[in-house]
């Protein structure tokens, strides 16, 4: 073929498509703007996000950054067609770290990739993450929408998110007061929560599981895909009336790995497993896979999606103002000295 007949080739013969861009855009512009908080310089579009701390109210502020996924809970949410949590999830994740060193989140962007966009599945996905927004009290400032052809099979897509908090210096939390005698408190989780996907995926393959299978809450799907416990309004409301001397955000590791990252050296957290119910969606998962506790404990929050330490002498009142503020807490364990970090008594049931 000659050169002069060649059909000139485009971004969108390539796959790209950059008007369907500028329509998510478009759409989600509006979901973006009732993220707004005071701080926020400037709005959508601009090739960075900017951000005023003196806006904010801060003095000597402390820069907290979290970034994270929401693992393969997403291939869940992508078999299911089911697109409206899956955003909130990828928010929680990022602003329960930020809280955990007693900051405030403040700003939030989001990075959403995929082979060819769909753009009412990638708008339903972003109305999440603003809502979680919201609930965090952040601002979603910005992010990156990515069309690459043949990175993705058809109809998937891949989430990632990025916070900033900040907390006054004197006010930042990083585990130097816990000391023997503090108690251990456990807030309720909401489920699985964005952790131990890969397990719980690898189950329902081995043992042929449906996603439609019926349970008392609702089918299996719609029990797998409850979206992550945002904590971080009742924790900032009680930390500015109580002394908190650690927070762990149970994740990946669950409670076997994450609390000690809180608990100085020389000090245990020794945690009873008897003083909260194992919620019935780990029951599930422990009889399907006849998981062992030790399994379960280092790869589920087993219903405690977040850990409080705070002296004896305070536990009480704490307790009672982050139940006030909606939440539901169990006393769970007490330091002591030891040189373990943590150690288990009694059995999940």
């Amino acid at each position: 073929m000659s050169e002069s007949i060649k059909k000139p080739l485009t971004y969108r013969d390539a796959g790209v498509d950059i008007q369907r861009g500028e329509e998510l855009v478009a759409r989600i512009s509006g979901a973006a703007a009732a993220t707004r908080r005071p701080g926020v310089m400037g709005g959508l579009g601009g090739f960075g996000g900017l951000f005023d701390l003196a806006q904010a109210g801060y003095q000597n502020p402390v820069l907290v950054s979290s970034t994270d996924g929401v693992g393969t809970k997403l291939l869940l949410a992508i078999e299911l067609d089911r697109h409206d949590s899956i955003g909130l999830d990828l928010v929680a994740m990022c602003v329960n770290d930020i809280v955990v060193q007693g900051a405030e989140p403040l700003l939030f962007l989001d990075y959403f990739a995929t082979g060819k966009l769909a753009v009412d599945t990638a708008e339903t996905v972003i109305a999440g993450i603003a809502s979680g927004c919201e609930e965090a009290g952040a601002t979603l400032l910005g992010g990156e929408t990515a069309e690459m052809p043949g990175m993705y099979p058809a109809g998937h897509y891949d989430l990632a998110g990025f916070c900033v908090g900040a907390v006054e210096k004197e006010r930042l939390i990083d585990g130097s007061k816990v000391t023997a005698g503090d108690i251990v408190l456990g807030l309720a989780s909401s489920g699985i929560h964005s952790n131990g996907y890969s397990l719980v995926r690898h189950i329902l393959d081995t043992r042929q599981i449906s996603l439609a299978e019926k349970h008392a809450h609702g089918t299996l799907g719609d029990i797998l895909l409850t979206p992550t416990r945002i904590y971080v309004r009742p924790l900032l409301k009680t930390l500015k009336e109580h002394d908190l001397h650690a927070l762990a955000h149970i994740t990946g590791g669950g409670l076997t790995e994450n609390i000690p990252r809180v608990i100085p050296s020389g000090l245990c957290a020794e945690i009873d497993l008897a003083n909260w119910r194992l919620p019935e969606v780990f029951c599930w998962l422990r009889d399907q896979a006849d998981l062992e506790q030790q399994e379960l404990l280092r790869t589920f929050n087993c219903g405690i999606g977040m850990v409080v330490v705070a002296a004896a002498a305070d536990a009480a009142a704490v307790t009672a103002a982050l139940t006030a503020a909606g939440e539901t807490v169990y006393e769970i364990g007490v330091i002591r000295h030891s040189d373990e970090a943590i150690c288990f008594r009694g059995r999940l049931t």
